[in-house]
Order: C-alpha cells, then sequence, then structure tokens
C-alpha cells in the first residue's frame, strides 16, 4: 500500500505515460459498458435487471471498510440476486490496479468505489464511462459531476474530535485561532496525509495568514502526526492523543456508538470530501455494473446514514445538513495536489519530526 499522496502522484503520472503508450487501439478491444450506461428507454429498470441477472455477477474494486462494504453489497445481493465479488484496498493501490490492468487489456473490473481524488484520476485516465442515471436528481448538487463518469455517494466531513475525560466541552476551541492557546500543548493530533483538508482550510483563512497560522500552532503547540484517519481516532479514545484536528465524522460517530470517550466538533471552515462510485469503461457485466452505480445513489443512501456516514441525498436528514460546509472539488484538488503536498510537508509534516 502507497505511504502517503506523493505515491499517489507517481501513480497517477505513470498511469498517463503508459496509457499514452497503449493508445486507444487495444482499448477497442473491449466490449465498453456505453449502452447500458446509456440506455434511456422508459423500460430502463427492468432492462437492466434482465441484462444484469444473465450476468449473474459483478466485481467491485473499493476502499470501503469491511463491516460498511458488507452490509452495501448483502443489501445488494438480496435485492437483485447478482454476486457482488470484491477486491479491496487502499484508495491509492484501486487506481493502481485499475490503470495497470487497463494498460495489459485486461478487464476484469465492472465498478469502483472510492474518493473522489482517485474516481476522478481514472475518469482522466479515460476509464470510466459515462452513465445517464435518472437518479441522480435526487442528490446534492455538489455530488453531480458535469462529466457523469462518476457520483459522489457520501461525503467524508472533516471535523476535531476530541477525548471526554481529558477535554471539557466548554473548553473547546472556537476557531482556529484558539489552537495557539499554550492549553493545547502536547494536545493536538493531525493525519499525516490530509493536505487537501488543508488547502481548504488555509484557502479559506486566506493563504498567507492560513499558512503562517498552522506554522506558528506547530511552533506553539506542537502537532503530533499519525497515519490514518482510523488510527488517530482510536488514539484519541485511549487518550494519547487528546484532540484531533481532521478526523472524519463517521470515525468519531462509529466509535462512540461501541462506548469510547470521543465526541466531534466543527470549527468553519468545514470541509467535506467527496465519496463515490465509477462504472469502467470495459466492464465485462455493464448491466450489473449500472445496476450498482444506481444502487448506490438510491436504497444505499439509508444503508450508508444508518452507518454514520453523512449520503449525498437530498431526501435525507443527518446532523450535518444545516452546518455550512466547503466541499472539496476533486477536480481541483487534483490539479493542485503537488503544490498542497508540498505545503503539507514543510508546515507541518518536517516540523514535528
Amino acid at each position: 500500500m502507497f505511504n502517503n499522496k506523493k505515491k499517489f502522484i507517481t501513480v497517477v503520472i505513470a498511469a498517463a505515460f503508459a496509457l499514452s503508450a497503449v493508445g486507444g487501439a487495444a482499448f477497442a478491444q473491449a466490449a465498453g459498458s456505453a449502452e447500458a450506461a446509456l440506455y434511456k428507454g422508459a423500460d430502463r429498470q427492468q432492462h437492466l435487471i434482465d441484462g444484469a441477472k444473465k450476468e449473474g455477477e459483478l466485481l467491485l474494486y473499493t476502499s470501503l471498510s469491511v463491516d460498511d462494504l458488507s452490509e452495501l453489497t448483502t443489501a445488494f445481493e438480496k435485492k437483485y440476486g447478482i454476486k457482488v465479488k470484491v477486491w479491496r484496498s487502499g484508495g491509492e493501490n484501486v487506481v493502481q490496479r485499475t490503470v495497470t490492468e487497463g494498460r495489459a487489456n485486461r478487464f476484469d473490473a465492472d465498478v469502483v468505489e472510492t474518493n473522489g481524488l482517485q474516481l476522478e484520476s481514472l475518469r482522466r485516465e479515460k476509464l470510466l464511462q459515462e452513465v445517464n442515471s435518472p437518479y441522480v436528481r435526487d442528490l446534492i448538487p455538489e455530488a453531480v459531476m458535469p462529466h457523469h463518469e462518476w457520483v459522489s455517494t457520501r461525503l467524508n466531513v472533516y471535523t476535531f474530535a476530541y477525548n471526554t475525560n481529558l477535554i471539557k466541552k466548554d473548553d473547546l476551541p472556537k476557531t482556529y485561532l484558539d489552537l495557539l492557546d499554550p492549553k493545547w500543548k502536547g494536545k493536538l493530533g493531525i493525519e499525516a496525509d490530509d493536505s487537501d483538508w488543508l488547502a481548504g482550510v488555509v484557502s479559506a483563512l486566506g493563504e498567507a495568514k492560513g499558512k503562517q497560522l498552522f506554522r506558528d500552532v506547530v511552533a506553539t503547540n506542537g502537532i503530533s502526526v499519525r497515519k490514518g484517519h482510523s488510527l488517530l481516532i482510536n488514539l484519541v479514545a485511549s487518550g494519547e492523543v487528546p484532540m484531533a484536528m481532521d478526523i472524519y465524522n463517521y470515525n468519531a460517530e462509529q466509535r462512540k456508538a461501541k462506548g469510547a470517550p470521543v465526541e466531534w466538533f466543527a470549527i468553519e471552515p468545514t470541509l467535506a470530501a467527496p465519496q463515490g462510485v465509477g462504472v469502467l469503461k470495459h466492464a465485462p457485466h455493464p448491466n450489473a455494473a449500472v445496476l450498482f452505480y444506481d444502487f448506490m445513489i438510491t436504497d444505499a443512501q439509508p444503508i450508508l446514514l444508518k452507518r454514520n456516514y453523512v449520503p449525498t441525498s437530498k431526501n435525507l436528514d443527518t446532523k450535518l445538513n444545516k452546518m455550512p460546509m466547503k466541499f472539496i472539488d476533486a477536480r481541483i484538488s487534483l490539479d493542485e495536489i503537488q503544490k498542497w503536498n508540498k505545503v503539507y510537508d514543510d508546515i507541518i509534516v518536517k516540523q514535528t519530526k
């Protein structure tokens, strides 16, 4: 598994050269998913179901957690009788495997479910199929990409999290400037690779001002850098890191539901990163793939809510619906990833070693 987003850059750049070398001729050998994905007939749903039943299965590449994934695939299989095979790894590995297989003119996977940055990179490598789904009308506008080659099914909302045994609610910071208070010395933690989060916060505060603020926080109070959001929330729960600055809110909710002494709160700007699904252009089971794509933005939405995720359906109420959020645009993040990885390393990672 790749250690950080710098290696993801390497994969994306290498993939671009590899796919250019292969050219379009090799990809044309595969059957493609356009007929199923773009079908607009009044019988679209039944058309997909009939085709999917003939195909009998689909293969999903995903970075979703095992427990959450199991509940989703079980619900899909129960509803349609279509077997879901799964290959699961980190988002960067999902990109690498998908691109490598494309380079070899090998098309095993049907659907990719991972974060928006990785999905956007696959789109730019021309591996994703535009999908004409009528169900996107029920999603928030920010979930629907103009190219329709992937769609956001859920949001990772960046929030703070704290150990309720160690920090009182009344003492929580109200603004990022409050993090300069000496009482936070030795109490702050951060994830090692959240350059997109830092980019959003710093840009909202004013780039020069925001960068200086984080430099000052590191210099004044220090920040413990840890790899992985799941690890970081576990360290908050254990008390080793009393307060984390960039937890996904669902991580905190899931740990709290299991009795951990954790709670989350937000400081503006609150950033939301898209996670989503895309159908591969040369899916061997195209009808099943599109059916699963539709499932993820319909039936799966209340399942995601139950699992403490923030679904993108306009028809579901969450704790975050009324909270002002700044949505991270995966297209811009991908364009600027090298810049902000360097900023993150220079201000956060290198200064805390």
